[in-house]
């Protein structure tokens, strides 16, 4: 039967099959990634592998501390060693959603309107700040980041494959930012605070500065976008026990039943726990998923997808404590158990 969208005599759009990648090579080339990315950036030491599991989870992360840490660099960095087009935004109060989606702008020459793509059409969007910019303005990235699309005057229009964004947000100034919907939020797979280097990364940060003796710090290219997307097949063929999908699935349910939350996670916290944990499985070397795993990345996946009471707001509770609390009494699968 024909499809009433598809003009006659033409084909629908279909993606290209993409060859799974060995996850062995997977953990190679991620190994290589990181090690080019780590030439520029300073400490992250559990950070960067969270942020590239996401990646190869086909998930954006947010990035939430204070200035001056790294983020940008971190972004930049990991978009150089992957290959990817890489694309920077500052947000501002004043920031229209044509400034990110791009517009239709009318061609005298031809006397019809022409779509000019914003900055998000690129391979990773960094939007810097974006608790600076009004809500309007955030949720332009909302179907960017789900649909892996645009729509401008009531055209769709798709992004480049692979597509990430990477945000940062500034959780100390309240002044003048708006706080990200939790609709958004939760469109994050993960979020990340990075955490001041001790003394003696930061020297090494200064130093590297005054070695390089350039502002720029240059990172080799080790991938491109076609491997990118066979490393992310390869990290889909990888199955995960069905202990540790419960186990993901229980720490969950913990948060929906804890009395200091008024909101828990939903079952798309279960999906990003159990997936960016395979992804970083196979960053680690493994064909197989630990609930050491599930626990490296319980914090990133499910902390910003809590809605604390207003009790406990009053007292100062982190979701990430709540967190944290539960991976101590949530019951670890007995068969997938390691460690002492």
């Amino acid at each position: 039967m024909t499809d009433p969208h598809t003009p006659s005599g033409t084909l629908p759009d279909v993606p290209p099959r993409i060859d799974p990648m060995p996850a062995a090579d997977v953990a190679a080339l991620a190994a290589r990634v990181l090690a080019e990315v780590r030439t520029a950036v300073v400490g992250m030491t559990e950070t960067l592998p969270v942020a590239l599991a996401t990646i190869l989870a086909s998930g954006h992360v947010l990035f939430e501390d204070v200035p001056g840490l790294g983020k940008t660099l971190a972004a930049r960095s990991l978009a150089s060693a992957l290959g990817l087009d890489f694309a920077r935004l500052q947000c501002t109060p004043d920031l229209l959603p044509s400034d990110i989606t791009g517009s239709a702008v009318f061609d005298p020459g031809t006397r019809t309107f022409e779509f000019r793509p914003g900055p998000v059409f690129t391979g990773l969007f960094l939007a810097d700040e974006i608790n600076r910019t009004a809500p309007k303005t955030q949720s332009a990235l909302l179907e960017a980041m789900a649909e892996r699309q645009v729509s401008v005057e009531g055209t769709s229009h798709p992004l480049p494959s692979p597509f990430h964004v990477l945000a940062t947000s500034n959780p100390v100034e309240y002044e003048g930012t708006y706080p990200l919907p939790e609709a958004q939020l939760d469109r994050f797979m993960v979020r990340l605070a990075i955490g001041y280097p001790d003394p003696g990364q930061e020297s090494d940060i200064v130093l590297n500065r005054l070695a390089r003796r350039a502002e720029a710090a240059p990172v080799a290219r080790v991938t491109d976008p076609a491997t990118v997307l066979a490393m992310q097949a390869g990290v889909e063929t990888v199955e995960v026990d069905p202990d540790v999908v419960r186990y993901c699935v229980d720490l969950v349910a913990a948060t929906r039943a804890h009395q200091a939350l008024e909101v828990g996670a939903s079952p798309r916290g279960s999906a990003n726990l159990v997936l960016v944990a395979r992804a970083l499985a196979v960053i680690e070397g493994r064909d197989h998923v630990l609930p050491e795993d599930v626990k490296r990345v319980a914090v990133p996946v499910l902390a910003h997808r809590l809605t604390l009471t207003p009790d406990a707001w009053a007292q100062a509770t982190r979701p990430e404590d709540i967190v944290t609390g539960l991976l101590r009494t949530v019951p670890t699968p007995a068969a997938t158990r390691t460690g002492p």
